[in-house]
């Protein structure tokens, strides 16, 4: 992935450049990976707006209609952390497909019209508790395909831009889909996303043995998954970077999930509620996009932190009461600072021990979920005793006071530890990051 400039006949050392969005996807396995991430994505936001719907058709109860979205967010922490041992336990492309084919096997009897409502949400539960092992084992299996450098973070970072643009088409996809089809219908064409995706793993990714050591697979998985988390969140690098990735989203849903009563509050219909709904999601493509174009990823990591702390900041304008046009800019440019996430990106990678590696990407995808639903729980009980506006302007000013004490911290423990020990305890050069594996 290096292109040599030379300056002589071998006078000097060779120079190399960073790897760019066509080095990525030139990676054979990445694009199969790509491709199986966005099948599975719309698949999952339209069996949501589906599953709402038939709900709501069949109890007439806004709030069972409104529990299938929360049930979402909920069973990320139980699966995020009881079954996340999972992902190194056992070869990652096994992994991927099981849970592909579960997720399938879920939807296919959601269709049934046989399924009561009980059902469905069971249902709806056992797909958000295997969504955090499928995102992480992912993720892991992305730093074997990609190497543990630029490339990795490149390709996490398309991965995130894919999931914002999967869910903006998703949803608009799923309402068009609903007047064609009934929602078990619709429910139908999540099944053959799921099995397009696992096709698309099994067939365009390469076996790779189970990360963790061959001892611990004598370990129940319970105590597999929590040792893990333990040895994760004991070592505080890698604790403070998992704080970066969890606490901003805690608060920047907040406009997200007061869209509705701000956009009353202004005035400006279902038009305006879905500008509102979108702008951030259209800041943080944004923002990704144009650091890892323009940024060398020197740059990305010295903005990381300032970023980091900053992020929010914009969301105190709120208080000022903004019209729409004024609001769907501050959203914009919050939602570009998650651009931060590329410097952490690569931090975290090198932080943890590949045996490590799967169970610490499945804590951190539900830390953020389970955050993320807490922090629109929050949002919606302020909202209650003040405005929806005092709410979100609120959210930014605490979250920068956190953010950047988070980022201080972060900052200091990195200049402390820089040659300690990783999570597993051993010395970090240790851990096998300096290796480039391409995964070609």
């Amino acid at each position: 992935m290096t292109t040599a400039q030379g300056n002589g006949a071998g006078a000097g050392p060779l120079r190399t450049r960073a790897p760019g969005w066509t080095d990525l996807l030139r990676t054979a396995e990445f694009r199969p990976v790509l491709a199986a991430h966005l099948l599975s994505l719309l698949g999952v936001v339209v069996s949501e707006v589906a599953l709402s719907v038939l709900v709501y058709g069949l109890t007439g109860s806004p709030f069972l209609s409104a529990l299938t979205f929360a049930l979402g967010f909920l069973p990320y922490l139980f699966g995020g952390t009881l079954l996340a041992g999972i992902a190194d336990r056992h070869p990652p492309r096994r992994v991927l497909v099981l849970c592909d084919l579960l997720c399938a096997a879920c939807a296919a009897v959601m269709a049934l019209p046989a399924t009561p409502v009980p059902g469905l949400l069971f249902l709806r539960v056992v797909l958000a508790a295997v969504a955090p092992v499928f995102a992480g084992t992912r993720m892991a299996t992305l730093a074997d395909i990609l190497g543990e450098g630029e490339l990795f973070v490149l390709g996490r970072s398309l991965l995130r831009m894919v999931s914002q643009s999967a869910v903006l088409i998703g949803f608009g996809a799923g309402g068009v889909l609903l007047t064609l089809v009934s929602p078990r219908g619709a429910l139908l064409v999540t099944v053959a996303t799921f099995l397009l995706s696992a096709t698309l793993l099994r067939l365009g990714t390469r076996r790779r043995p189970a990360r963790a050591p061959a001892r611990e697979e004598r370990t129940s998985l319970l105590r597999h998954s929590l040792g893990g988390a333990r040895r994760v969140l004991a070592h505080r690098p890698t604790r403070g970077l998992l704080l970066l990735f969890w606490v901003p989203p805690f608060f920047t849903v907040a406009p997200e999930a007061l869209a509705a009563p701000y956009a009353a509050q202004l005035g400006v219909g279902s038009a305006g509620l879905g500008l509102l709904m979108c702008a951030m999601a259209v800041g943080t493509i944004a923002g990704e996009l144009l650091a890892g174009t323009l940024l060398s990823p020197a740059s990305r990591a010295r903005i990381a932190l300032p970023l980091a702390a900053l992020t929010l900041l914009p969301l105190v304008a709120y208080a000022a009461g903004l019209g729409l046009v004024t609001s769907l800019l501050v959203l914009v440019v919050t939602g570009a600072g998650s651009a931060y996430t590329l410097g952490v990106d690569r931090w975290f990678v090198d932080a943890v021990p590949q045996e490590l590696r799967g169970r610490a990407m499945t804590l951190q995808t539900a830390g953020l979920m389970t955050l993320q639903g807490l922090g629109m729980a929050l949002a919606g009980a302020v909202a209650e005793l003040f405005s929806a506006r005092a709410a979100v302007a609120g959210a930014g000013l605490l979250g920068t006071v956190c953010c950047a004490l988070l980022a201080l911290d972060v900052h200091r423990t990195r200049a402390r530890t820089k040659g300690c020990t990783a999570p597993g305890g051993r010395p970090k050069g240790e851990t096998g990051r300096d290796r480039h594996v391409t995964g070609r």
